[in-house]
């Protein structure tokens, strides 16, 4: 570390010390480095996966402000990487560990790229991504158009509901292409952030810089597409970047909670556009694959956990984000406790989750849990098809969506493909009346409810 990054560093924990108890300052800050500081983009290596998790959830704002107060630098975005990664020689191997398995070399390996893609999760890489029917398609497809970009699959669009692991897919292919040519142009970008830069753009008469900028990538991912429906400037924008990007065999993959066809007040031409590659669905994960991920995620923060452990926790987890989160949970204990993990910790960790999870539903639990419980898909029953078990579970979730969630008529139909305030109040009337009747559709709620409060 050069000495501008060292008196800078230094002055950062110097700040943070007084704020701390020794005992947190000396095993979460003192360990650290500020290894680099370019472009806006600050790297800072820590002892573990684990003591950087900490210090994102702690100190990372605080961090991020300290940074650039000291450096004089202005919205640094900040990186953390494992020191042990920081410390690996180029020469290493670099050899594809099998499906479903962790070392630290794809992490090291994408790691490298951290400096060109700062938006880009370099653990986020095919090689920790657990595979099984519900997520194949998308992964063998993801994987194609990494090996050979713009060549097949142009545009590949993965959809899905949250948590199933669409923007995994979407990181590993970035990292993928970057670790095969270091020289391609990559552009990793939520829609949000789209939208912001075109907005900027015409604010400050920087259009053609905004437009040279999204054009001339070789790769353009946009994570979460659909929040650009009803916004006439970034679709237009989006709309003649898509083409000139598409002609030049640039590759473009975009991620959205839809298919194109249900997402709403979207430009009919860019609808197609985004229909004309390959559009495939990413679905819920089940038991078997909650279960696997657990598995690996432990295996990459550098624990084995007993497969009792991992099935309770697969049991307790509503999707692939909250897994992470409730193994991290028994993990921090294990390592503060200097206990081995066990059944008994496990469920004494997770514990206060399962009793507070009732408390804060998300609307798109609902329908992942009315889908999973009726076993149809989250585009079915978002979907125009008016077959009875469709029609079932739609108010159902109506139903639920409006009494436990206590959510508008409008918010309703907005969730459920675009529906009329209208249509939803008949959906739940409908199931209000067979409940007060006493009909069969009661079980239904109860055990829906049962799934959502764990």
């Amino acid at each position: 570390m050069d000495i501008h990054l060292t008196t800078v560093w230094n002055s950062v924990l110097a700040d943070i010390k007084p704020q701390v108890s020794d005992g947190k300052f000396g095993t979460l800050l003192k360990p650290t480095e500020l290894l680099s500081l370019t472009d806006g983009l600050a790297t800072i290596s820590a002892p573990s996966p684990i003591i950087i998790n900490m210090l994102r959830e702690r100190f990372l704002p605080e961090i991020k402000i300290l940074l650039e107060k000291h450096s004089k630098i202005k919205d640094i975005s900040i990186v953390f990487v494992p020191s042990a990664y920081q410390k690996k020689s180029k020469n290493t191997s670099t050899e594809e560990p099998p499906l479903l398995s962790i070392d630290s070399e794809p992490i090291a390996k994408a790691q490298t790229s951290i400096g060109h893609l700062p938006r880009v999760r370099a653990d986020f890489t095919f090689e920790n991504f657990a595979v099984s029917g519900s997520n194949q398609l998308a992964f063998v497809s993801s994987t194609t158009v990494a090996k050979n970009p713009g060549k097949s699959y142009n545009p590949l669009f993965i959809y899905g509901p949250v948590g199933v692991g669409k923007t995994h897919l979407m990181n590993a292919i970035a990292n993928e292409v970057y670790s095969n040519n270091p020289n391609r142009k990559i552009i990793y970008i939520t829609s949000e952030e789209f939208t912001n830069e075109v907005v900027d753009a015409i604010r400050h008469n920087e259009t053609a810089q905004m437009k040279r900028r999204f054009r001339s990538a070789q790769l353009l991912l946009i994570d979460d597409i659909q929040f650009i429906e009803g916004k006439e400037k970034v679709q237009e924008e989006l709309f003649h970047t898509f083409n000139i990007l598409i002609d030049g065999e640039s590759q473009i993959v975009l991620s959205s909670d839809r298919p194109p066809h249900e997402i709403k007040k979207l430009e009919k031409r860019l609808s197609s556009r985004f229909a004309g590659g390959l559009s495939v669905d990413v679905g819920p994960p089940d038991f078997e694959l909650k279960t696997a991920i657990i598995l690996i995620k432990a295996k990459k923060y550098g624990h084995e956990i007993p497969m009792d452990v991992a099935k309770l926790l697969a049991d307790n987890a509503q999707d692939t984000r909250s897994l992470e989160g409730l193994l991290l949970r028994i993990i921090t204990l294990s390592t503060t406790t200097d206990k081995e993990i066990t059944l008994e910790m496990a469920e004494r960790a997770i514990g206060g989750v399962t009793q507070e999870r009732s408390k804060h539903i998300h609307p798109d639990d609902v329908i992942n849990y009315v889908c999973e419980y009726y076993r149809i898909k989250t585009t079915q029953l978002k979907g125009p098809k008016r077959d009875a078990a469709l029609v079932k579970a739609r108010h159902v979730a109506m139903y639920i969506l409006k009494n436990n969630l206590k959510l508008t008529l409008k918010d309703i139909g907005g969730l459920l493909g675009g529906r009329d305030h209208t249509t939803i109040m008949h959906g739940v009337e409908k199931v209000e009346k067979s409940v007060n009747n006493k009909g069969e559709i009661v079980e239904d709620i109860m055990g829906i409810t049962k799934l959502l409060s764990g």
